[in-house]
């Protein structure tokens, strides 16, 4: 049903992780204890008695079976899009944080120890404090076998990485390990020895299905949403790279809607939560699949190791098993190695991944998830919020504009300031935008304004004084007070032009601010200017009458480029010094012959 042709279904670590922490909490609250006894009786659906293990087994299914019909619930109503919501910092980081978890549950297999399992908030600490705290009571003969069989593992795991482009298909070193130290354990009886823990009794043959416990799904409907959104996240990711790589698209909503089905049916089947496997699904691909019809191959294989093959692994350790959990996780962990890059690239992606990992781990899985969104929520908004500012300068031979502070060899532009924006402007970022603004121009039009009022209300009232005094006459050396001792220094910027190619939209908030902003600014004689506007901010701005629409072009102040701006503004400023001459000369020469006495001092 997917759209993918090469994702291959299976089991996946952190999904294992998520569906045992569930059913441990559900069996402890039903109470059972470890010890596989009943403390208040269960009874299942069909009126049996049903035990710790079959409790267990009811709890995984329904917990299955809910994450099945979220999943298709979301691809039906096409919300495939949360998928851009995970990104790949807080995906790695999860999965990092969350591979902690796993390695953590499974060294009491390496060292063969026998401790309570620890779930919920801190397990992780909790499991390692139990661990130092047992060290003692370690299995001397899982201890050896984990060591060897981890010797063994991860050199071939390394060549085949190493050598992957000409392997045709990898070495299987994970079914060579199983099946040496399964004979190995057999028949130097292992268990009986050294009280080596191993597998026991593995059931074979088919059930028949039985729908889930529906007493059950109120109480695991929150713990499926993780699972559901994990799976999905997964399997969206590796079909994404394997469809890039061989060159076809993929459905979002359709691959929702596919793993969901391979939820929902199984757990019918008394099985548990599954998404896409990595390893399954490179090594399906590698081995030259290319259609969605070479997972019957795959199905056959595994219902031969349900018929028949399962006995075989009667005397198999636990401890092999736990080493290729924790080999199979040895790409997860090394992820730390690709911070200190990640923290010359991004730092906020670097600062999202920790979280993600430290919550993860130190937390618990769906905790952690859910505080690596939000976090990368917060980012994304803290990101607009603040977003760089600078004042540019000009290329010299060019109708380029860069950065003053990056670049030192520009050309200022005399009585001009061009300041950029690189961020949409909206409500949570209009004061910033207002701040950053009179702090890199150096003019803050409030601050202008209220000292060339309180100019004007000094010169008004030492021109008052002086009228008085020369009425009643009793000073006759005072002279006129001169109207420059009480006016504020001019200002050598004339025009600001702002830098609007960052900015994706502008709501009404934000054409306020930039309405405000003009008219401060115009109070104190600086006229504003907005160049590369793109067409929906232009619309709003015309549709806001942000500076007035002419016949030619529909708008006044703004312009497609910075160039065209600095341009019209140093013509727009001559013109006007120009007429400000000829005015002055006009008004000298009336002056000169009207005969006024202030003219001519």
């Amino acid at each position: 049903m997917a759209s993918s042709r090469h994702n291959c279904v299976g089991t996946f670590g952190v999904l294992c992780l998520m569906v045992g922490e569930s059913v441990n909490k559900h069996v402890k609250a039903a109470g059972f204890t470890e010890e596989d006894t009943i403390i208040n009786s269960t009874l299942a659906s069909d009126g049996n008695v049903c035990g710790r293990s079959c409790y267990a087994i009811t709890v995984a299914t329904s917990l299955t079976f809910m994450a099945g019909v979220y999943q298709i619930l979301m691809g039906i109503f096409h919300l495939g899009f949360i998928s851009m919501y995970l990104s790949e910092p807080l995906l790695s980081g999860f999965i990092t944080g969350s591979s902690l978890t796993i390695i953590t549950s499974q060294m009491k297999y390496l060292l063969g120890l026998k401790i309570p399992r620890r779930d919920g908030v801190g397990s992780l600490i909790l499991t390692w404090i139990d661990i130092f705290q047992n060290l003692q009571y370690t299995n001397i003969c899982d201890l050896l076998t984990s060591v060897v069989a981890i010797a063994v593992m991860v050199p071939v795991k390394s060549i085949n990485d190493l050598y992957k482009t000409k392997m045709k298909v990898p070495f299987p070193i994970e079914l060579f390990v199983i099946i040496v130290a399964t004979l190995v354990s057999y028949y130097f009886n292992f268990n009986g020895r050294y009280n080596s823990s191993i597998c026991g009794t593995i059931p074979t043959g088919f059930k028949p299905p039985r729908a889930p416990e529906w007493s059950l799904i109120p109480q695991i409907a929150t713990d499926a949403i993780p699972i559901a959104i994990i799976g999905f996240a997964m399997t969206i990711s590796l079909a994404e790279i394997f469809a890039k790589k061989h060159g076809y698209t993929i459905s979002t909503n359709q691959e929702m809607i596919a793993i969901g089905m391979c939820n929902l049916i199984p757990s019918f089947f008394y099985s548990f939560a599954s998404c896409a496997a990595l390893a399954k699904t490179m090594l399906k691909e590698s081995t030259g699949a290319n259609t969605q019809l070479n997972g019957i191959v795959s199905s056959i294989v595994l219902l031969l190791v349900l018929l028949a093959i399962a006995p075989l692994f009667y005397s198999l350790q636990n401890c092999i098993l736990g080493v290729i959990t924790i080999v199979s996780l040895k790409g997860a962990v090394m992820k730390f190695q690709d911070t200190p890059r990640m923290w010359r690239v991004s730092r906020i992606d670097t600062v999202v991944w920790w979280v993600s990992m430290l919550a993860s781990a130190l937390i618990s899985t769906e905790i952690g998830l859910l505080v690596g969104v939000c976090f990368s929520m917060l980012c994304v908004i803290l990101r607009t919020q603040r977003p760089r500012t600078t004042l540019l300068g000009h290329v010299n031979g060019t109708e380029i504009y860069e950065d003053q502070f990056k670049y030192k060899e520009l050309d200022n532009i005399p009585n001009i300031k061009i300041y950029k924006f690189d961020g949409c402007l909206y409500y949570a970022n209009k004061d910033y935008f207002k701040s950053t603004l009179y702090s890199k121009t150096g003019v803050n039009p409030s601050f202008v304004l209220a000292s060339q009022r309180e100019a004007q209300k000094k010169a008004s009232e030492a021109e008052t004084q002086f009228k008085f005094f020369s009425k009643l006459n009793v000073i006759k050396t005072i002279s006129k007070p001169d109207k420059s001792d009480t006016t504020t220094p001019p200002i050598s910027t004339h025009s600001l032009i702002i830098d609007c190619g960052a900015m994706q939209f502008v709501d009404s908030v934000g054409l306020s601010v930039l309405k405000e902003v003009s008219n401060d600014y115009e109070a104190i004689g600086i006229q504003v200017f907005l160049a590369n506007c793109n067409p929906s901010v232009r619309r709003l701005l015309h549709k806001g009458n942000f500076c007035g629409s002419s016949e030619s072009n529909g708008y006044v102040n703004t312009f497609f480029s910075v160039h065209e701006a600095v341009t019209f503004a140093e013509k727009k400023f001559r013109m006007k010094l120009k007429l400000k001459q000829e005015n002055d000369a006009s008004s000298f020469a009336v002056s000169e012959i009207e005969g006024i006495d202030d003219v001519k001092q």
